[in-house]
């Protein structure tokens, strides 16, 4: 066995569309720790579940959340586009130290939409459950300030 296929066994590629974002980051963060390098594609397509104004509005009150140190200038930055959005929420699910997140989470590559690269080649796809009231990430972006992929 080469060192090449060695590397595209270790390889996972995922399409986000319509997964829910929770479940689709739990199922990252547990293949990071299994060692594999995952690639997500569609990211802006992931849904959130529940109401859309509540999502929206939850998400919104980030920005509004400031320091202690400075109240009035800087806020922490807070993720606006999907993909930040998707490598956020894998993160929260990684172990806190810092190495051993920081270093996976640098396995973890996120894309709009799907890259030249990944056409033609198998995807994991993640089931969704069926709920009907959902919003995906790129309305969640956009609303936020995110000016999209045009």
């Amino acid at each position: 066995m080469t060192a090449q296929n060695e590397e595209i066994e270790n390889v996972v590629i995922i399409d986000a569309e319509g997964a829910i974002l929770g479940r689709l980051a739990s199922s990252i963060a547990q293949l990071l720790k299994e060692g594999y390098r995952v690639y997500v594609v569609n990211a802006e397509k992931a849904v959130v579940s529940g109401d859309k104004r509540r999502v929206i509005e939850g998400y919104k009150v980030w920005l509004s959340i400031k320091t202690l140190r400075n109240p009035g200038k800087s806020s922490p930055r807070r993720p606006k586009n999907p993909v930040s959005i998707v490598k956020y929420t894998v993160r929260g699910m990684l172990p806190k130290t810092f190495n051993k997140g920081r270093s996976r989470l640098s396995r973890l590559k996120v894309f709009v939409g799907v890259p030249k690269e990944f056409e033609g080649r198998k995807m994991i796809k993640i089931p969704s459950s069926g709920i009907k009231r959902v919003v995906s990430v790129s309305e969640i972006a956009e609303a936020l300030g995110w000016r999209g992929r045009k």
